[in-house]
């Protein structure tokens, strides 16, 4: 709540759920009219107490069976933070964390009724691809188009594709909040070879990074770090780099591609960018020696630059 000291326009929102908290957190508050509005009651003064000026929901992800729940869920909290405002400027902001991949998508929104209550929605397209996948080969776990090699189901697994879909299924463009990824996604190669590109075999995970010690997953600033020594490549189609060193391979972001994808929903008249998340870009700015947070940096100057007439959920 300090940012607010440097920044008065500042907007702090609490989240609650996440990949890990999954979809069970959610049983007992949801599954009935009740238990619903014991909730609703005790958030808003939560919020109201704590300077917060609105909630995020990140149900990641609810199931077919769980979507009324979730619809609702989402209308009561519409309609109790406008009916608790003094004014319109007053209302707390209703925001959800929403799924990329197309039946992820069928299965767990009603988008049309969705679209009425959010402000906004942080549209999560990125983990298209990474170690869960079966067979195991490597791929971009956040690329913006379609790639050559991508058929059937594969077709939907990209930014463009997603951001698309939540358009036509009836979600306001100026509110699809886009993400851009500040990690990679990292395979071991089954066989090291001198270019190995997307698609190639992978026996496991990539080696955990120093710092946040998961496999197949690096921060960032691991990236700078696992870029010494290693060959980059592009994949000119999906607009995203990759590089390889010995047996591993790492799909991630830089300052090119998410410039790419700034312009990209700028284009489409989306409603911004949002970042997962801030402590996996080089906030010390000591790894890829471009200055603290270069991926956020990058981010913000391509939506201030040219065009700034974009649309946002505030207009």
């Amino acid at each position: 709540m300090d940012l607010k000291k440097r920044n008065r326009n500042l907007k702090t929102l609490l989240a609650i759920g996440g990949a890990k908290f999954g979809s069970k957190g959610f049983h007992p508050m949801v599954e009935s009219s009740e238990s619903r509005s014991t909730f609703i009651k005790s958030v808003i003064p939560l919020l109201r107490y704590n300077g917060f000026d609105g909630l995020d929901v990140d149900w990641i992800y609810p199931e077919l069976n769980e979507k009324p729940f979730f619809t609702s869920l989402i209308h009561e909290l519409a309609d109790a933070f406008q009916k608790e405002a003094k004014k319109p400027t007053d209302k707390l902001i209703l925001s959800a964390g929403v799924a990329a991949g197309r039946q992820i998508i069928d299965n767990s929104y009603d988008i049309k009724n969705l679209a009425k209550d959010v402000d906004f929605i942080n549209l999560l397209s990125f983990d298209f691809h990474g170690s869960w996948d079966n067979p195991l080969v490597t791929g971009h776990h956040s690329p913006l188009k379609k790639g050559t090699q991508d058929q059937r189901n594969s077709a939907y697994y990209n930014v463009d594709y997603a951001v698309n879909y939540w358009k036509s299924q009836g979600m306001p463009e100026e509110k699809i909040i886009m993400g851009i990824p500040t990690y990679g996604r990292s395979f071991t190669l089954s066989t090291p070879s001198p270019n190995p590109g997307v698609g190639a075999p992978a026996s496991a995970p990539g080696t955990p990074g120093q710092f946040t010690a998961e496999a197949g997953f690096l921060a960032y600033y691991e990236v700078c770090q696992f870029l010494q020594g290693a060959t980059v490549k592009r994949i000119p189609e999906q607009q995203v780099p990759y590089a390889v060193k010995g047996n591993q391979w790492v799909g991630f972001d830089d300052e090119e591609s998410v410039e790419t994808k700034v312009k990209y929903l700028k284009n489409s008249k989306l409603g911004g960018a949002m970042i997962w998340s801030l402590d996996l870009d080089d906030f010390t700015g000591q790894f890829c020696k471009k200055g603290s947070f270069p991926l956020l940096q990058a981010i913000k100057r391509t939506l201030d630059s040219a065009n700034k007439g974009i649309r946002s959920w505030k207009e």
